[in-house]
């Protein structure tokens, strides 16, 4: 279910945002939509690496790498 709300903006901002998102052919309602599911996503992502992390708290290396180490691709 798709509920309403009201936002207040600067005007200017807002008539910034609504050419930005004509230019990528999108309404401003469309933009705040993707915005939110990567705001509320984005919690999630953290909490998940986090998760990780802890799980993999018990790998060591054995030593410290060098920075030329490291950036070695």
């Amino acid at each position: 279910m798709i509920k309403n709300i009201t936002l207040s903006a600067d005007e200017s901002l807002i008539r910034l945002a609504r050419h930005r998102a004509q230019e990528e052919h999108k309404s401003l309602n469309i933009i705040f939509r993707e915005w939110i599911k990567r705001y509320v996503g984005s919690e999630n992502r953290s909490k998940e690496y986090q998760r990780i992390m802890k799980q993999l708290s018990h790998i060591h290396s054995g030593r410290h790498f060098t920075r030329e180490e490291m950036n070695e691709r």
